[in-house]
């Protein structure tokens, strides 16, 4: 059979598997969702003892019968155990930090494990094989894996069913269980490449901040645990009796606004590429920076990481055109 034809026939299989359809987390793994199968080595294990068995029933060979009976016991037992590796596993979350698309998304599998028995060799993989297995392991009663998940369009990426299996303690079996998220994970959009710099200001005022360090001396003040010696002022300080603190003007430039109309004459996509471009230069250059979307309520004038993962989420979630 063509690698091509088991392929199809084992997204086919998929289909009865649990869960059939996406699922909110926490899950739990319990025995009418967790599969067991012989490895080829348990499959060459069988057959050994297969013909070991017959053989000593042919010659009425008692000592290698029992032999083949005990280990054919201990290959059964290694079933049970490996289904137990997995029984009462509780998968809790996935969560990632979104990517731009065309970026791998690094998602974070948590899982936690009921108390009281050892659990070894757990490893995740997507559910159709073409991914290296990454390991899972356990500390204590918790354990994370980091799975990469190909990203291709900005907005909600859904998580694929994942595979959680094991071959321990014997390698005789495998046991495995799926588990399909429900929750998608975000995914911003690329900024363009090489794109221009920041539009101009509108005229807006510029806006500045205080520093203990800098070169424009704005106001004294009283000084506070934790500022630094070389910014208090001595003689101020002599003359007033208490120590002052220097408190240096930093401007942070003229606030921007990243407008849709500014992007007029590109491609749907392309505009939004530009001002997420926009976005990550305005935070490189620490600029203030209000975006004006089409459907989106004004955001900012602001900077920083949570007003940039707002300005990306919102256009991560326009509508595709």
């Amino acid at each position: 059979m063509s690698s091509n034809a088991f392929r199809h026939l084992h997204d086919r299989m998929l289909r009865w598997a649990r869960p059939r359809t996406p699922e909110p987390l926490p899950a739990v793994f319990d025995r009418r969702r967790i599969y067991v199968l012989p490895t080829r080595f348990g499959l060459f294990y069988s057959m050994l003892l297969a013909v070991m068995g017959l053989g000593a029933l042919n010659y009425n060979n008692n000592p290698a019968l029992l032999l083949a009976l005990l280990l054919a016991g201990a290959g059964l037992a290694s079933l049970i155990a490996a289904q137990l590796q997995l029984s009462q596993l509780e998968v809790v979350a996935i969560d990632a930090e979104p990517v731009a698309a065309g970026t791998p998304l690094r998602a974070r599998l948590h899982v936690r494990a009921a108390p009281g028995r050892i659990r070894r060799g757990l490893r995740v993989d997507m559910r159709s094989g073409r991914h290296d297995a990454i390991i899972l392991n356990l500390s204590g009663d918790r354990g994370e894996a980091d799975v990469e998940l190909a990203t291709e369009h900005r907005g909600w990426l859904d998580i694929p069913r994942l595979r959680i299996s094991t071959t321990r303690p014997l390698g005789l079996a495998r046991a495995w269980a799926y588990v399909w998220p429900q929750a998608p994970l975000l995914v911003y959009p690329a900024p363009e490449p090489d794109g221009p710099p920041l539009p101009e200001g509108r005229g807006e005022a510029a806006q500045s901040r205080l520093k203990s360090s800098g070169e424009d001396v704005h106001h004294l003040r009283a000084w506070r645990a934790g500022d630094a010696r070389r910014a208090i002022a001595w003689k101020a300080s002599a003359r007033r009796d208490q120590l002052l603190v220097r408190e240096y003007e930093q401007p942070l430039g003229v606030e921007v606004v990243l407008d849709w109309r500014a992007t007029a004459g590109l491609p749907y996509e392309s505009r939004i590429a530009r001002l997420a471009h926009w976005i990550d230069l305005a935070e490189r250059e620490r600029r203030r920076y209000r975006l004006a979307a089409p459907g989106q309520p004004g955001l900012g004038p602001d900077h920083g990481p949570r007003h940039r993962h707002a300005c990306l989420r919102a256009l991560a979630l326009m509508p595709h055109g």
